[in-house]
């Protein structure tokens, strides 16, 4: 009994985290190397990546005009240099078990940034073996080398940069996210209100300066040929979508998932889903309500009263806000596909916990989205599965955001509370 007690505490303490990230960094990387080995490469993206960067490299810079064997680059620019890298170290994408290795490292790389980040956030110890058991998961890393892969990992890396208040840093490091796939601009909502109550107004304007800049920069040499063409195939907005590839709304069936009404209404709900999160939660910190945006942005807060609203925003605060904008953003979305799930695999646990749910719920929706994923090709059932936990993941986030608020409040009054008898 006291083992089973012990082991209880140490699952419940953030402080073991210190010991347990580490362990599960070298239990997953052996794990890696076992999945490279035993289980075989699944082509699907990586020739028609290589075939858009041969034609890169033989001097085309029209967008429109890069295209492989799947289809024309609809991706941003630095999605180009990093294949371009790639290419180069793989002995011109033909060295497939090299790239593997490559996006092995990336995947745990990005596994430590993320473990990190939960620690800043205060997770407990037993959320963490979530964040290593996807099968899923390592099948976008290692086993297909989407270009998702580097895009969640910059999202990740600024939701750590922005926890530790580095904020022009994680500016700079969400717009390279954003230069791989603009998919990583679903959480822009909250990052700019995370930027506006964190930093205050003029160093949010900054920084968002800043990310229109190195969206300018890692496009340049395009721009400069044909800037229709670029804009028009990096952040496509027009896309039509392919029935038989979606992961989450053929439950619907095709002529309604295909409808022009469908899009509205899924882009409606989008557009409610952040009103309501912004009027209710996310402003929270600073006290207002949307019908207070234009007054504070008009008239800042005095420095004393901006740094209190900086406090408010906590390293807890950035995870659940950032997160839930990005669970809201695939909920809605007119179609996901498989490597959409590296930016849901990390934020589930987490938000979920946030929320106050018990360990045994947390692992049951995560083991049911999870099966879900990986059903393929998607049924009816696994996609009603896989919005379903979508929608419960950005309920949840709905509760974690008072929560986080909550306890910034109560850590606010008893800091007060100390000063005032010291």
């Amino acid at each position: 009994m006291n083992l089973i007690r012990q082991g209880l505490a140490i699952a419940q303490n953030p402080k073991h985290n210190t010991w347990i990230n580490p362990l599960l960094l070298l239990s997953d990387a052996a794990l890696g190397l076992l999945i490279i080995q035993k289980i075989p490469y699944t082509e699907i993206d990586w020739v028609a990546y290589m075939d858009q960067i041969r034609l890169y490299l033989s001097g085309e810079r029209t967008y429109t005009l890069l295209t492989g064997s799947t289809g024309p680059l609809v991706y941003p620019g630095l999605h180009v240099y990093l294949y371009r890298l790639l290419y180069a170290l793989t002995s011109s994408g033909t060295d497939i078990r090299l790239a593997q290795y490559l996006f092995l490292a990336l995947y745990l790389l990005t596994l430590a940034v993320v473990l990190s980040a939960y620690r800043s956030a205060g997770a407990p110890p037993w959320v963490l073996p979530l964040l290593v058991l996807s099968k899923r998961l390592h099948s976008v890393f290692v086993l297909r080398l989407f270009n998702d892969c580097f895009a969640a990992a910059g999202l990740w890396a600024a939701v750590a940069c922005w926890q530790r208040r580095w904020w022009g840093v994680g500016a700079v490091v969400f717009s390279l996210g954003v230069g791989v796939k603009m998919s990583v601009l679903l959480a822009a909502p909250a990052v700019g209100v995370v930027l506006w109550l964190g930093a205050g107004r003029e160093a949010a304007v900054r920084a968002g300066v800043v990310m229109g800049a190195v969206q300018v920069l890692l496009g340049y040499e395009f721009l400069a040929v044909n800037p229709r063409a670029y804009l028009s195939r990096a952040f496509e907005l027009s896309r039509v979508f392919m029935f038989k590839w979606t992961v989450n709304w053929r439950f619907v069936g095709e002529e309604v998932f295909l409808s022009r009404g469908f899009s509205l209404a899924l882009l409606g709900l989008h557009a409610a889903l952040l009103l309501a999160f912004l009027h209710y939660r996310w402003l929270k910190p600073a006290g207002i309500s949307l019908f207070g945006v234009k007054h504070m942005l008009l008239q800042p807060p005095s420095k004393l009263e901006q740094e209190r609203i900086s406090r408010r925003v906590t390293p807890d605060y950035v995870m659940t806000t950032v997160l839930t904008a990005m669970m809201i953003g695939c909920l809605c979305a007119r179609s996901l596909h498989y490597q959409f799930y590296a930016y849901i695999a990390w934020s589930t646990p987490f938000l979920l916990w946030r929320a106050g749910l018990h360990p045994v719920a947390v692992y049951v929706i995560w083991a049911a989205q999870e099966v879900a994923w990986n059903v393929y090709p998607s049924t009816d059932l696994s996609s009603v599965v896989v919005v379903g936990c979508l929608a419960v993941t950005v309920a949840a986030g709905w509760r974690a955001s008072t929560n986080v608020t909550a306890t910034a409040v109560k850590k606010e009054k008893a800091s007060r509370k100390r000063e005032h008898v010291e």
